[in-house]
C-alpha cells in the first residue's frame, strides 16, 4: 500500500511537469510514510498491482472518435457542452483525469521499476524473478506507448512521420526533466524497441494474462506493425504469437462462454486473451449503457453467426454492444486477443499475396462463431484485393469496442479506404473528413498549460 500510494503521488506529478507540482511532490516525498521501492519484491509487486497497470486504463479517446456507436438524438440533447462537441469531432478543453494521465502513470511506474532494477545484481537465484520484471517494465511502457502514440499522433506515414508530432516519450521517473513530444516516427521506434526488447526476458506464457509474456510481446508487435502498414512484419510477428497461444472459444459451447443471451457472455480471462487490459472510461461517450449499434453494421452479421447473439442486445429499439472480454456489462476490454492476432496475420497473409492462407486464417476464426446446427460455407478469394475485403469485413465486425476501429480508419484511409464517420443529428450529417487535423486527438489543456509542449 505504502508503494502504491508513492506511485499514485508521484506518477500525477511526473505529468504536470511544472515547478509548483515539483515543489509539492518534493514536500510529500518526505512524508516518513512513503516507501521508496528497493527489491525486486517492490519492483514486481508494483508491476502486478493490476489496479495501476490494467484495469480502467488504457486510453479509450479513440474509441469516443470512432465509427463503432452512435447516440440518440434524445441522448446528445441532454448532453453537456464538452460531450456533445466532443461527439462531433470538434477540439475541446479537456483537463485530468483523462487518458493522458491515467497512462502516463502506468509508464512513470515502469521507468522507476527499470531504474531500481539497474540497483540489483542479475544472479542465477533471482535471475527468473529480475527477468520477468525487466521485461514487463518494458512491455507495459511499450503497450502504453503505442495506445498514446495512435491516438495523439496523427497516422503513420513513412513520408512525414519523422516530422509529425507523436507523445512525449518519458524514459525516466525524473520529472524535472522537460517534456516535449516526439516524432510519430520516434514513438513507433521505441514502442517497437521496447517490444523487442522483452521478448528476450519474458516467460512464453504469463502465470496470469494481467502479466505481459513473450506470446503477449509478439502479440502487440504484430498490431504495431499492422498499423504502420509493415505487413510483412505484421505477418511475422503474428506467426510467432501464434506457436504460443492460439486457442480459440468455439461459441457454440466452451467453458469460457457462460451465454451467448445473457448480458455478460464471455468468462473474463478466457482461452483467448494473451494480455489483460481494460479502456479507461474517458469522457463515457462509447459506454454500452449510452452507445448504440449502427443498424447497418448489426445487419451484417448473418442470422447464423453466433457473435450477432453475444455481441449485442437490443435496449430502446436500438442495439447495444455487451461482447466486451472484461466480463462486465460496463467495462470494455482493450488487451490482446487471439482472435485479433488471427485477423491480422489473415490480412498480412493477403497483402503479401498468401490467398489461401488467408482464407485459411479467417475461416478457422469464423467457424468457432458460426452455429453448429448450419453448415459452415467457407469463405473463398480469387484476389488480393477480394481477400483483404473480406478480412477487414470480418476484422470491423470481430473486434467491435476494443479500441482498434481507429487506428484501423486511420491506418486504411492512407490506402485511400476512404472511409469518413459520420453522425447525424437534428437532419444534418457531421462528418470526419480523410484529411480532417482531428484524426491527431486533442491533448489534455492542463498539459499544454503545465508543460508548453504544442497542442494537436
Amino acid at each position: 500500500m505504502k508503494i502504491k500510494i508513492l506511485m499514485l503521488i508521484a506518477g500525477i506529478a511526473v505529468l504536470l511537469i511544472s515547478n509548483l507540482s515539483c515543489k509539492k511532490y518534493l514536500e510529500l516525498k518526505s512524508d516518513a510514510r512513503l516507501v521508496v521501492p528497493e527489491t525486486l519484491n517492490d519492483f514486481q509487486g508494483i508491476l502486478d498491482d493490476a489496479a495501476l497497470m490494467n484495469f480502467l486504463r488504457s486510453p479509450s479517446f479513440g474509441e469516443t472518435s470512432s465509427d463503432d456507436y452512435f447516440w440518440p438524438e434524445a441522448t446528445i440533447n441532454a448532453a453537456s457542452d464538452l460531450t456533445r462537441d466532443t461527439y462531433f469531432w470538434r477540439k475541446v478543453d479537456y483537463r485530468y483525469q483523462n487518458d493522458w494521465s491515467e497512462a502516463y502513470l502506468a509508464i512513470y511506474n515502469t521507468n522507476l521499476c527499470l531504474e531500481g532494477l539497474g540497483g540489483v545484481e542479475r544472479i542465477p537465484a533471482n535471475s527468473k524473478v529480475w527477468d520477468n520484471i525487466k521485461g514487463s517494465a518494458l512491455f507495459y511502457r511499450s503497450f502504453y506507448f503505442f495506445a498514446l502514440t495512435m491516438q495523439f499522433g496523427k497516422a503513420y506515414d513513412v513520408n512525414t512521420s519523422g516530422l509529425d508530432l507523436g507523445i512525449v516519450l518519458r524514459l525516466q521517473s525524473d520529472f524535472n526533466v522537460p517534456s516535449t513530444r516526439s516524432s510519430v516516427q520516434a514513438c513507433l521506434e521505441r514502442v517497437i524497441s521496447d517490444a523487442a526488447d522483452a521478448v528476450q526476458y519474458l516467460p512464453e506464457l504469463p502465470l496470469n494474462t494481467t502479466r505481459p509474456s513473450k506470446a503477449a510481446a509478439y502479440a502487440l508487435l504484430s498490431r504495431v506493425y499492422l498499423y504502420m502498414r509493415d505487413y510483412p512484419n505484421a505477418l511475422k510477428f503474428s506467426g510467432e504469437c501464434l506457436k504460443l497461444q492460439a486457442s480459440l472459444m468455439d461459441f457454440n459451447g466452451d467453458p469460457d462462454v457462460l451465454g451467448l443471451d445473457i448480458t455478460v457472455p464471455f468468462r473474463r480471462f478466457n482461452k483467448e486473451t494473451i494480455f489483460y487490459a481494460e479502456m479507461f472510461p474517458g469522457m463515457g461517450l462509447h459506454a454500452p449503457s449510452l452507445a448504440r449499434v449502427d443498424s447497418t453494421l448489426y445487419s451484417s452479421y448473418n442470422v447464423n453467426d453466433l457473435r450477432r447473439r453475444a455481441y449485442f442486445r437490443v435496449n430502446g429499439g436500438n442495439q447495444v454492444f455487451k461482447g466486451s472480454y472484461a466480463s462486465n456489462a460496463f467495462t470494455l476490454f482493450s488487451g490482446l486477443a487471439v482472435d485479433e492476432i488471427y485477423l491480422t496475420r489473415a490480412e498480412s497473409r493477403a497483402w503479401t499475396g498468401d490467398i489461401p492462407g488467408a482464407m485459411a486464417d479467417l475461416n478457422l476464426l469464423l467457424k468457432t462463431r458460426w452455429r453448429n446446427a448450419v453448415t459452415y460455407i467457407p469463405l473463398t478469394a480469387t484476389s488480393r484485393e477480394e481477400a483483404l475485403l473480406k478480412v477487414r469485413t470480418e476484422r470491423r465486425k470481430e473486434l467491435l469496442m476494443r479500441n482498434l476501429r481507429w487506428a484501423d480508419i486511420k491506418r486504411l484511409n492512407k490506402e485511400g479506404a476512404n472511409i469518413i464517420p459520420a453522425r447525424f443529428y437534428k437532419g444534418q450529417f457531421y462528418r470526419l473528413e480523410v484529411d480532417a487535423p482531428y484524426y491527431a486527438l486533442p491533448l489534455p489543456v492542463d498539459i499544454i498549460e503545465q508543460s508548453g509542449i504544442p497542442q494537436n
